[in-house]
């Protein structure tokens, strides 16, 4: 998903990055130590060469100490010579916020957690490749978990599931997903064809039998299956057979692609209820539900193409 990092709820691993309201902060804070809390919460810097972490050697991964979001990996880490532990790129950058930082006279790029918005510490541009940068962490904002152990549940990524569908071109269709709540990500593809490996142009002819179709992740404990077929329902034209508006050949199709008998049946259900419902009366919906089969990813200059190129389809109403 290419919308900005101020815009994602979700990182590319599936980590939920939805700020923490002011009493969740509160409530983990009363865990730490005063030392801990001055660094995280008020912006504070430890001794150098004092930290627990700095001449850490350990394989594993670290985490926020205050929010469990994993923040860097010991494969990234280096001996600067500083006395801080330092990392010459994070494990996601959506998982880090920077902001400007003019204090003590001096202006640096200060690095904060995205989700709780513990201060870590800052970056500089005199690291080593690949990158070119040094984050210069404080011992005290991080957790450490060796290689072999368990995370906590706070550091784990959101429970996921997959749902496909296809609607007319798929460009708009993987926009429109892509803004609702609790979609974590959505891809541009080809799907019920049955020509291996398609792509575009050969789609476009009309003799592989694939749509254009986008796989929808999303975070089960925000969003439903059932609300993503309301959603699909309120983008684009169910009734039209072949075609959404303008664009013309079955690969345009009206299509649900079930990944299990629970959804078909739910899929199922929600046809049959929309069919009898005030809004399609005297008009068929031509929506198919057909096997999930393969799905194809699009060429990559299809992915986020709305995002991409500066436009945007609006939201539908039904999960704004």
């Amino acid at each position: 998903m290419s919308r900005s990092d101020t815009q994602r709820e979700y990182s590319a691993a599936g980590y939920d990055l939805r700020p923490l309201g002011d009493q969740r902060i509160a409530e983990l804070a009363g865990s730490l130590s005063a030392d801990e809390r001055e660094i995280l919460l008020q912006k504070g810097t430890e001794r150098a060469f004092c930290g627990a972490f700095y001449n850490q050697k350990e394989p594993g991964r670290y985490t926020c100490r205050l929010c469990g979001l994993p923040l860097f990996s010991s494969m990234a880490k280096f001996d600067s010579g500083t006395g801080w532990p330092s990392f010459f790129e994070p494990v996601d950058q959506a998982h880090i916020r920077e902001e400007r930082d003019t204090s003590g006279g001096r202006i640096r790029t200060e690095i904060l957690c995205r989700r709780c918005g513990s201060h870590l510490g800052h970056v500089f541009n005199d690291g080593p490749e690949p990158t070119g940068l040094r984050y210069c962490l404080n011992s005290a904002a991080l957790r450490f978990h060796a290689n072999g152990t368990t995370l906590p549940a706070e550091s784990h990524p959101v429970a996921t599931r997959v749902a496909y569908f296809a609607g007319g071109c798929f460009w708009g269709v993987e926009d429109r997903f892509q803004q609702v709540p609790g979609v974590v990500d959505a891809v541009s593809g080809y799907q019920g064809g049955h020509l291996p490996d398609p792509d575009y142009r050969r789609v476009c002819n009309g003799d592989t039998g694939h749509a254009e179709s986008v796989r929808v992740t999303f975070d089960a404990g925000r969003v439903t299956y059932r609300q993503l077929l309301q959603v699909f329902f309120e983008l684009h034209d169910p009734t039209q057979v072949n075609r959404q508006g303008p664009d013309v050949g079955a690969q345009y199709r009206s299509a649900v692609f079930p990944i299990d008998d629970s959804q078909r049946a739910e899929a199922k259900a929600f046809l049959s209820e929309m069919q009898q419902s005030e809004r399609f009366r005297g008009r068929s919906i031509a929506t198919t539900i057909e096997p999930v089969g393969v799905f194809y990813e699009a060429e990559e200059y299809h992915q986020d193409y709305h995002a991409r190129h500066g436009g945007s389809c609006a939201i539908p109403s039904t999960l704004a």
